[in-house]
């Protein structure tokens, strides 16, 4: 088994493998991850998703993998290309099913081409691209994204593909010994802000604690997932995953779940649930039943800034969107897409509107910088 396949499921592809080729265990591209999105439900082609992975073998051994979906629609991506697919079907083109390489519902930076340190890692990232390529004008798609890229993997997209930026809120970690010494660093403003929103979220008369997902019962995880779920429904969204998957989460991954939760007696009445790597928090969902004034950035965003200075970890990625993290001590990052159009002539449009979308970026994203928390910019 040499050269070029992909996958339709990772169900039979040994874990130590494919997690051999993920640095930092970043868990959004772990096997337990993808493969628990696939297993308990998440994933189902009525919903657009279908997996088709990407793997690279030599001597029968896995040398290099992309997480990679046949999807059926742009739901669950966050790299919106909605615009370009009302376009390119007005013409009279079937813009799905497209290859996606991403981590499912997941709008996290990390490693999207999974290949072993070494001095073949640049060669292999290159062969896995050009995979793509191949296989995007095999099947006769329309395009292929990679979205939510790490720098380690930018160079090995040529000219082919397209490149798309966007901003994040990232907190970092300047070293700080604890909560109070990372209030030091910004404005008394801010500082007196933030002291208002934890005193009361404190003062509701809730149980505050945070806790890893080994220590949860099935019942705790059901109550869990139903704060997930009725905050999507309250919103007119669809929660895509599901109770099974929260509860394998907390099996399988242990302590890399966190979760920060609110309590009234034995009762989950909030609740933010985090993933972790050896050098990072990310931010994944929130849920509640009840409405606290400062209760939400108290278990989002102030728990996760305590326990990434407590656990050590150099950041804290907190999701997707919202200016309002600024004032809260989150600075604009930028994150990077790439994308293959197929068709010539539409990938000139395509990037014509993208030199226009980047311009504007970068003046938000210098706009933002100018509004620093910290007292020393």
């Amino acid at each position: 088994m040499n050269g070029i396949r992909f996958l339709d499921s990772l169900a039979g592809m040994p874990a130590a493998d494919w997690d051999a080729l993920v640095p930092d265990g970043n868990p959004f591209v772990s096997h337990a991850f993808l493969h628990g999105m696939e297993a308990k439900g998440c994933l189902r082609e009525d919903y657009g998703w279908r997996p088709y992975h990407l793997g690279l073998f030599e001597g029968g051994r896995l040398i290099g993998a992309a997480p990679t979906y046949l999807k059926g629609n742009s739901h669950g991506e966050f790299v919106f290309d909605w615009s370009w697919a009302a376009v390119w079907e007005r013409a009279g083109g079937d813009y799905y099913p497209k290859l996606l390489v991403a981590s499912p519902y997941s709008p996290v930076p990390g490693p999207r081409l999974l290949v072993r340190d070494g001095v073949e890692a640049e060669v292999t990232r290159n062969r896995l691209t050009a995979a793509l390529v191949d296989e995007a004008d095999r099947l006769g798609l329309s395009s292929v994204h990679a979205n939510f890229l790490p720098e380690a993997d930018l160079d090995a997209f040529d000219d082919r593909w397209l490149a798309r930026s966007d901003v994040q809120f990232h907190w970092h970690n300047r070293g700080y010994a604890d909560f109070d010494a990372f209030l030091a660093a910004l404005t008394a403003k801010k500082r007196k802000n933030i002291r208002h929103e934890r005193a009361h979220a404190h003062a509701a008369g809730l149980t505050l604690e945070m806790r890893g997902g080994d220590t949860f019962s099935d019942a705790e995880w059901r109550q869990i997932h139903a704060l997930y779920e009725l905050t999507f429904d309250m919103k007119g969204n669809h929660a895509a995953l599901t109770a099974r998957f929260f509860q394998y989460l907390g099996r399988t991954m242990g302590p890399g779940v966190q979760v920060a939760l609110a309590r009234d007696g034995d009762d989950i009445v909030a609740m933010a649930l985090f993933l972790r790597s050896g050098e990072a928090l990310y931010g994944r969902y929130w849920g509640a039943s009840v409405e606290v004034s400062g209760l939400h950035f108290e278990l989002c965003y102030y728990r996760g800034i305590d326990y990434a200075i407590r656990e050590g970890l150099s950041r804290f990625e907190p999701g997707a969107q919202g200016e309002h993290k600024l004032a809260r001590g989150f600075l604009p990052t930028l994150t990077h897409s790439r994308h293959y159009i197929a068709h010539e002539g539409f990938r000139r449009a395509v990037a014509d509107a993208l030199r226009q979308e980047a311009a504007h970026r970068e003046a938000y994203r210098q706009e933002l910088m100018a509004h620093s928390p910290y007292a020393e910019r």
